[in-house]
Formats: C-alpha cells, sequence, structure tokens
C-alpha cells in the first residue's frame, strides 16, 4: 500500500468510527461501571459501537493485522502490525455531553508505534502523525503541527485528566510538579496530548494508562517535535505512568521532581 492508500484507509476508520458514535452524544444513554470498588469506569453502547465498526473495517482489509482494544479485547497481539483502538477516550467527557473526548487509532508495527490519529466527529477536528511529522485538520483549516518552546516548567501549561488519577506517593509526586508549573488544567483527555503537539499545551502528567489511552497519541506529539515517556523516562507503549511534554526541557525537569518526590 502506498502512503496515500494508508492514510486514507485511517481516515476511513475514523469517519466509520464516528458515524457509529455520534448519534449517542448528547442523548439519554445507558451508562454501565466497569470500575471497582470505589471507583467509576463509564463505558456505554457508543464505545461499544464505535469499536466494533473500526474492528470490522480492520478484519475485512487486513486480515493478518493484530488488534487491541479497549472494549473487546486483544486479537493476534503478537502479529507484526497491531492496530490499538479507544473508540471514545474521554468516556466521562462523552456521558456529561462536553466536547473533550476523541476516538484514539494507533498502528504498531513490531512493537513501535508508526501511526496515530486523533478524531474529534462533534468539533470535526482530527490530528495525526507518524512520527516524523503530524498534522492537523478542522474549523481552523489543515496545517502542520508543531510544539512550541518552553524552557522551564515555571513557565509550563500543563494538564491532567484529573488529580483523582493519582494516590499516595504518585500524588504527592505530581503535585510537586503542579506547584512549580504555571498553569493546570484538569479534563482534557486525549485533546490535551493533542495540544501538547499544536503549542498550546507545555505538558502532560498522568498515571494508570492503558496502551490504548496512548499508543496513538505518541506519533502525532513525536511528529510535531514533542517527548512522550513513562515516569522513568522509558517507552510509554505499555501506559502506565506518562509525562508528554512539547520541549524536552520542561520534560527532563518534570522527570527530575518525579524521580525527587
Amino acid at each position: 500500500m502506498t502512503a496515500v492508500d494508508f492514510e486514507a484507509f485511517v481516515e476511513r476508520l475514523a469517519t466509520v468510527a464516528g458515524e457509529a458514535v455520534m448519534p449517542f452524544f448528547r442523548t439519554t444513554i445507558g451508562i454501565e461501571d466497569k470500575g471497582g470498588k470505589g471507583s467509576f469506569d463509564p463505558v456505554t453502547a457508543a464505545d461499544h459501537a464505535g469499536e466494533s465498526a473500526m474492528r470490522q473495517l480492520i478484519k475485512s482489509t487486513f486480515p493478518s493485522h493484530g488488534i487491541v482494544g479497549e472494549e473487546f479485547g486483544d486479537e493476534a497481539k503478537d502479529a507484526e502490525y497491531v492496530w490499538v483502538l479507544d473508540p471514545i477516550d474521554g468516556t466521562r467527557g462523552f456521558i456529561s455531553g462536553l466536547p473533550t473526548w476523541g476516538t484514539l487509532i494507533g498502528l504498531m508495527k513490531g512493537g513501535a508505534p508508526v501511526y496515530g490519529l486523533m478524531s474529534q466527529p462533534f468539533v470535526k477536528e482530527r490530528f495525526w502523525g507518524d512520527g516524523g511529522s503530524a498534522r492537523y485538520r478542522g474549523p481552523l483549516g489543515d496545517r502542520k503541527l508543531r510544539v512550541r518552546s518552553c524552557s522551564r516548567l515555571a513557565d509550563a501549561v500543563m494538564s491532567a485528566t484529573s488529580p483523582r488519577l493519582f494516590s499516595g506517593r504518585e500524588l504527592k509526586a505530581f503535585e510537586s510538579v503542579e506547584q512549580t508549573a504555571r498553569l493546570t488544567r484538569y479534563g482534557g483527555d486525549c485533546y490535551a496530548y493533542c495540544l501538547v503537539a499544536g503549542g498550546q499545551i507545555d505538558l502532560v502528567v498522568e498515571a494508570g494508562l492503558k496502551p490504548y489511552d496512548i499508543v496513538a497519541l505518541i506519533p502525532i506529539i513525536e511528529g510535531a517535535g514533542g517527548v512522550v515517556t513513562n515516569w522513568q523516562g522509558e517507552p510509554a507503549t505499555e501506559g502506565g505512568r506518562i509525562v508528554a511534554a512539547g520541549d524536552k526541557r520542561v520534560h527532563a525537569e518534570a522527570l527530575e521532581i518525579l524521580a525527587k518526590a
């Protein structure tokens, strides 16, 4: 397949997911809680519909490819090419009627992320990248994505989905970074990572992520010139504790504070 064919296929994946999900947005929708005691982890019929649509298209087009998805588990996870899917990243925002959620589509080759796309069908924005470059298309036009320069954490705009992601020593470590940053905003989910790529946010610090929460976002941020690792500075592909930054200096400073805390 040529690059144009591949990009067209991923665009089609995002389109079919959006068509499956959007009829549920801002409606009265049934919500299941798949979280354990003391936690709330919502899933809806929209999540199931979006992932089902993407899986069907992948299987019919690339039957030898593997799939890792939030709602229906893993298939051929050891294949050379593996799609990593999250039909609605930000389900809490989705069920609240907030357009801060997105569909995440990632592709891994040999265990490494090589392409990622985030689609927000309500506001009609898409962010995508291949690790070497990244682009945006939406109401603001079509443009190349580029992180912004930020030399120190004290000047950085920081984001996390919620402080409730952290507990115990994790929370103290996060708060140490937050106290140094200029501004912290909550509730961004996958959008915050895309805004790092777009140069509006400088740093995202989170914990408890799964591969389908982060794999698609890595090629977007890296393609825009940023860096994504876990709290130890290692690859973020498996999820867990994540630090994403536009400027390597802010990333290094955040890692140092997290390590000390």
